[in-house]
């Protein structure tokens, strides 16, 4: 799969994810609230690796694209453990 494909759709997924707790977070207890908090420090650094990724001007490492692939999976997980926590 083209590398740039496979984050597109990741970054499709982890924003859909982000949009619906965004709206339901509200609710949410202060264990929820600070797990949020620290997912959006992780949303920040997965967007900022991204551009680096997507920027072709720029030589992108292999260890970029795998500590990128890292936060998404981290992201995914936290915003798991929060929807759970919301239902």
């Amino acid at each position: 799969m083209d590398i740039q494909k496979e984050f597109d759709e990741l970054t499709d997924t982890l924003k859909q994810q982000r949009d619906k707790i965004e709206v339901q977070i509200h609710l949410a207890n202060m264990d929820a609230k600070d797990e949020w908090h620290k997912g959006e420090e992780k949303w920040g650094e997965f967007i900022d690796a991204l551009g680096v990724i997507a920027d072709d001007s720029k030589e992108t490492s292999a260890e970029l694209i795998h500590a990128t692939k890292v936060i998404g999976d981290e992201l995914k997980e936290t915003y798991s453990r929060i929807s759970e926590r919301l239902k």
